[in-house]
């Protein structure tokens, strides 16, 4: 990895593949091809700690769509029922 690089990511050598796996975890994440969880495992980072990366680096760490909205409010009608 050229230093000037490393520099400029204000990232040490010895800390490359920490932060290499995480960003290739938060990667995959991203696109949807593993779960929030399974991100983190992936980087052996703490799931809170994941999570606060994420959003750092602008993406949501958690996905709630209008549908999963739309399926919490009826599965609430049902309950009140």
């Amino acid at each position: 990895m050229p230093s000037v690089l490393l520099r400029a990511a204000n990232w040490e050598q010895n800390s490359l593949s920490e932060e290499t796996a995480r960003l290739l975890a938060l990667e995959l994440y991203r696109e949807n091809k593993v779960s929030l969880g399974r991100a983190a495992e992936l980087s052996q980072t703490p799931l809170a700690a994941f999570m606060d990366f994420a959003a750092k680096h602008g993406v949501p760490p958690l996905r709630y769509s209008f549908e999963d909205l739309e399926e919490e409010r009826q599965s609430a009608d049902r309950l009140k029922a």
